[in-house]
């Protein structure tokens, strides 16, 4: 089968969409499949995405309610399921066990480590990559309350920091 959009290359993924209750099915090559992938992106935001992960849960019978309010905005975690849209910053913090969770799901993890310039010299970027890996290796210190490699980690990374600044 040929992809329904260039007609040249064969179709690997099929894609079903559903627009105003009317459903019609899409054969594409891969690199249709991204375009088209790019152009669903910015239809659909963040809180659309949000939204349908955490009504994962919703499919499984017998999920334990989570009673938890933002002190802050009042917002509860059930609300955020319905809707997929968080109240405020602090709610990061109060509901921090769930969303670590859906993060993963949605970014492959729970931690924004950013991104690193393409122009940044290699040079550059191997020190970067260096301080980040040693921040990693202490949370690690940590979590397993290795409080000694943890301060020495600190101490490393201080300095390393202070460099970048210089």
């Amino acid at each position: 089968m040929l992809c329904d959009i260039c007609g040249k290359k064969k179709a690997t993924v099929h894609l079903t969409e559903i627009v105003d209750e009317q459903m019609s099915e899409m054969h594409l090559c891969e690199e249709c499949a991204r375009e088209k992938s790019v152009q669903m992106e910015q239809q659909f935001g963040l809180a659309d995405l949000l939204a349908g992960l955490s009504d994962f849960g919703k499919q499984v019978k017998n999920v334990p309610k989570v009673n938890i309010k933002c002190s802050n905005c009042g917002l509860n975690y059930d609300d955020f399921r319905k809707f997929g849209r968080l109240g405020c910053s602090l709610c990061y913090e109060s509901f921090k066990a769930h969303l670590a969770s859906l993060l993963k799901k949605i970014h492959g993890s729970d931690r924004h480590v950013g991104k690193t310039p393409v122009k940044i010299p290699h040079a550059e970027r191997m020190k970067m990559d260096d301080l980040q890996e040693l921040k990693n290796q202490l949370q690690h210190a940590i979590q397993v309350e290795d409080f000694e490699l943890a301060a020495r980690l600190r101490d490393q990374i201080r300095e390393l920091e202070k460099k970048e600044e210089q």
